[in-house]
């Protein structure tokens, strides 16, 4: 029988009843996943979808992939283990910044410095969901809910300067509901050979409603964030008339004819730049004096943890005579025990 090899979004989409919060986030981003893999055309038996615990952590029930609900926070840790034993599975993991920069963050980081081959989408809704409204790591400092009466007081972390401070080489950013490019940069996640990191702008209709609202909602869209693609110029605004440069060691958002600003000297995004230090700039921009990035901000090629792996094990086994576990267990002095 002939494998089928073009796909519609449906053919990844389970017969599960999809159990969210309605107007929830988490939606758009199971929409766009499921675009996301029609298009890359990979078999749904070829891909394994990880999670956590919390309510992003329920996404592999939604999907007629292979899939692992695990243990809070051990997604980026069960994934490893499944890429790494079949690295032939597109592997994903579903997590949200409280079940990865919390309890899973000491998992997170080393996944992103072995350079695994992983799609980690990491919603980020500044809350605990599932537990009905505590303050996560990405709560901003004086933050009230329930476990922060008085409001937080604590800074929080940043997925991007997380994420390349560990050494990333692949980090982007999209919202929730912009089903539009979503699958777009899912698709870009998927094609790098490494870890992937997707921060995904999300909204908790419950317990933290209009969270990011000040970029997110259409009115403010063009003015408050700014879509990068490699190659092209940081333009954004209401009629694209806005650009980004850099001036000393900061970056600077102009408007493009005036102070002696021209289209001259707005940056060109370069993805590739193996220096991560603009890179990163670009990620903390946080949509007050300069807009909120989106797209693929950083795409930089790197070995792939997997692949060295299995390489140095096919070196080790050339150079020696043991091919099994029985035969290590036989390489040593062995004696046999004899009845007297």
């Amino acid at each position: 029988m002939t494998e089928q090899t073009t796909y519609q979004a449906k053919d990844y989409k389970s017969a599960q009843l999809v159990r969210w919060c309605p107007g929830c986030g988490d939606f758009g981003v199971l929409n766009s996943l499921h675009k996301a893999m029609s298009e890359l055309g990979v078999a749904p038996h070829r891909i394994a979808v990880i999670s956590g615990i919390g309510c992003s952590s329920r996404l592999p029930y939604y999907m007629n992939t292979y899939g692992f609900h695990t243990i809070h926070g051990r997604a980026c840790a069960i994934a490893t283990g499944v890429k790494v034993a079949n690295p032939d599975l597109s592997v994903w993991v579903a997590t949200g910044d409280g079940d990865c920069l919390a309890i899973g963050g000491n998992h997170f980081i080393h996944v992103v410095r072995r350079n695994v081959d992983l799609n980690i989408i990491l919603m980020n809704n500044k809350i605990y969901g599932l537990t009905k409204g505590q303050y996560s790591p990405t709560s901003a400092r004086g933050f009230i809910s329930k476990s922060s009466p008085y409001g937080t007081v604590e800074d929080p972390f940043r997925p991007a300067e997380l994420a390349i401070g560990a050494g990333g080489r692949f980090f982007a950013r999209t919202i929730d509901s912009d089903v539009k490019y979503s699958p777009e940069i899912l698709k870009a996640a998927a094609e790098h050979k490494g870890t992937s990191v997707v921060e995904v702008v999300l909204n908790c209709v419950i317990f933290n409603d209009g969270i990011h609202k000040e970029v997110t909602i259409k009115e403010n869209r063009s003015e408050k964030t700014i879509f990068l693609r490699h190659g092209e110029k940081m333009i954004f605004g209401n009629d694209n008339n806005k650009g980004i440069v850099q001036e000393g060691f900061n970056l600077k958002a102009i408007t493009i004819g005036e102070n002696g600003y021209s289209l001259d000297d707005v940056l060109v995004h370069d993805a590739k730049e193996k220096e991560a230090t603009l890179h990163l700039k670009l990620a903390l921009m946080d949509g007050t004096e300069l807009p909120v990035a989106l797209g693929v901000i950083r795409d930089v090629d790197a070995p792939a943890y997997e692949e060295e792996l299995e390489k140095q094990i096919k070196e080790v086994k050339a150079r020696k005579q043991i091919d099994s576990l029985k035969a290590f267990l036989m390489s040593g002095e062995t004696w046999e025990v004899k009845e007297y």
